[in-house]
C-alpha cells in the first residue's frame, strides 16, 4: 500500500510490541515466571490483535482497488470501532453492519466508530445469524454497493497469517503463550507461529464456546494446510458470556491496577488473566514454567 494515509499509520505502530515481566506475589510460591507482551501499545486506536487481524486484509483491500470495507460486529466490538479507525487512517470509507436494534443515544463504542466515518446500519438478530450466506451478502451489496468484506471478529486467512507473526517477534524464552479467544483466529495464528516444545491456550470469552476449537483448527487448515494441535482452549473463563461481566472480575481488575498500574481490557484480556492466575494457582503448571499472556487489546470507552 503507497497512498498517505496508510504511511503515516505504518509509522505511528510500535513494533515489535513489548515483552514486560510481570511481578507478582501471588506467582512466587507457584514457581511459574508470567510476561505480558503488550500488543495493546501497538497503536492507540488499532491496537492488538485487531491490528494484526486487519493488516494484510487492509492490503489485500488496497490491492484489488476496493474503497469500501464492510464488517460486521455487536454493539460493544472492539473490532467494530478497530475496523473504523484504521478504515479513517487508510482512506477506506467502512460500514459497520451492528447485530441488534438501534439504541440512541450511541453507546460510546459506537460513537468513536461513527466519529471515524463509518456508517452504521442494523440487521435483526435471525438475519444476523445467517450474514456469511450468500443472499444476505448479495443483498448488503445491492443496498451498499462494491465493499472488501470483512469477517466478524475479523478471523480469516489473511487475519491469521497476520497473527501468525506474533511469537516471531519474541526474543524472550517461553513455554507457554496465552491469548483471550472470540473466534479462534488470534489462537490459530499464535499457535501457528510456535516453536517446538511450545504451546499455547486459548481462554473463550463466550458462554457455551465449545465450537471455537473446530473454528480454529479450521483457520488453520484453510491459512497453513494443517492444524498443529499445539493448543488447547479453556472454557470456564467467561463470567457469564461475552461482554457480560461479574463482580469477580471486576475485583481481579480493581486488584490488578492497584498492583500493577495497568487497566484491563475487560471483554477480553481480563478474563484471559483471571483465568492465567486461576490456573497457576490450581498448579496446572510446572514450577520454572515460563508463561507469556498476550495483551490483544487496550480498554475502550466504558
Amino acid at each position: 500500500m503507497s497512498f498517505g494515509p496508510w504511511e503515516r499509520m505504518a509509522s505511528s505502530l510500535r513494533l515489535p510490541s513489548p515483552v514486560e515481566p510481570l511481578y507478582d506475589d501471588r506467582l512466587r510460591h507457584n514457581g511459574v515466571r508470567v510476561f505480558l507482551k503488550r500488543d495493546d501499545l501497538i497503536h492507540p486506536e488499532v491496537s492488538g490483535n485487531k491490528w494484526r487481524k486487519l493488516k494484510y486484509n487492509l492490503i489485500e483491500a488496497d490491492r484489488q482497488n476496493y474503497k469500501t470495507l464492510l464488517t460486521f460486529g455487536g454493539a460493544y466490538s472492539n473490532h467494530i470501532r478497530a475496523t473504523a479507525a484504521a478504515g479513517s487512517y487508510c482512506g477506506f470509507s467502512t460500514i459497520g453492519i451492528i447485530r441488534g436494534e438501534e439504541h440512541l443515544p450511541l453507546n460510546p463504542s459506537l460513537a468513536y466508530a461513527a466519529s471515524q466515518g463509518m456508517r452504521l446500519s442494523y440487521m435483526d438478530r435471525p438475519t444476523y445469524r445467517r450474514k456469511s450466506e450468500s443472499d444476505i451478502i448479495t443483498s448488503l451489496q445491492e443496498r451498499f454497493g462494491s465493499f472488501y468484506l470483512l469477517p466478524e471478529g475479523g478471523s480469516n486467512e489473511l487475519a491469521v497469517r497476520g497473527c501468525s507473526e506474533i511469537p516471531a517477534e519474541i526474543e524472550t524464552d517461553f513455554d507457554v503463550i496465552c491469548c483471550p479467544c472470540g473466534t479462534g483466529g488470534t489462537l490459530a495464528g499464535i499457535s501457528a507461529g510456535l516453536s517446538p516444545g511450545q504451546r499455547a491456550i486459548g481462554f473463550s470469552v463466550l458462554k457455551g464456546g465449545y465450537f471455537l476449537a473446530s473454528e480454529a483448527a479450521e483457520l488453520q487448515r484453510r491459512t497453513f494446510g494443517s492444524c498443529s494441535g499445539n493448543w488447547d482452549i479453556e472454557y470456564e473463563f467467561h463470567f457469564g458470556g461475552f461482554a457480560k461481566r461479574t463482580a469477580d472480575l471486576d475485583i481481579f481488575i480493581t486488584d490488578f491496577f492497584a498492583r500493577h498500574g495497568h487497566r484491563l481490557e475487560w471483554v477480553y484480556v481480563a478474563k484471559m488473566l483471571y483465568g492465567v492466575f486461576a490456573l497457576i494457582g490450581q498448579g496446572a503448571f510446572d514450577p520454572g514454567t515460563r508463561l507469556l499472556a498476550v495483551i490483544t487489546g487496550a480498554p475502550g470507552p466504558e
